[in-house]
């Protein structure tokens, strides 16, 4: 079964989102980061760039040829998805194929906790251990 994890009370979701897939890829795993639309991916593109500031982290968009081989996969949608670990959502829905990944990550930004509240009932009514982390100042 998925595991889900809430990280709550960030304050620059795209930030977190670039510290939480730095995090998995330094663990070996690959990432598919789902946007909301393209402007957010390409915002998100550049941000994973220079993150961390010494190094950037390897990504690519789902539709790149390289798509396979690389560990952090940025997408709009959930088709041609070339791995099945860690999901880490920035959209304001659940995405209906969650379940095929092994990790779920929601990331709540201040002011989005009425659009979580409903995904976290959505798992939680189909029986998913949810895991919730309160991020701090500059999470």
């Amino acid at each position: 079964m998925t595991r889900i994890d809430f990280y709550t009370h960030a304050t620059n979701r795209l930030q977190t989102a670039c510290r939480l897939s730095a995090k998995a890829v330094k663990q070996g795993l690959r990432v598919m980061i789902l946007t909301p639309d393209a402007e957010t991916s390409r915002q998100l593109d550049e941000m994973l760039w220079r993150y961390p500031p010494t190094g950037f982290i390897p990504h690519c968009h789902a539709s790149d040829p390289v798509a396979e081989v690389t560990p952090v996969i940025i997408a709009e949608a959930g088709e041609a998805l070339p791995h099945d670990e860690v999901l880490l959502n920035l959209k304001n829905d659940s995405p209906p194929f969650f379940s095929r990944f092994q990790r779920l990550v929601e990331i709540v930004d201040k002011g989005e906790e009425q659009e979580a509240r409903e995904r976290y009932r959505f798992y939680r009514d189909r029986g998913y251990e949810i895991h919730h982390h309160k991020l701090g100042e500059g999470g």
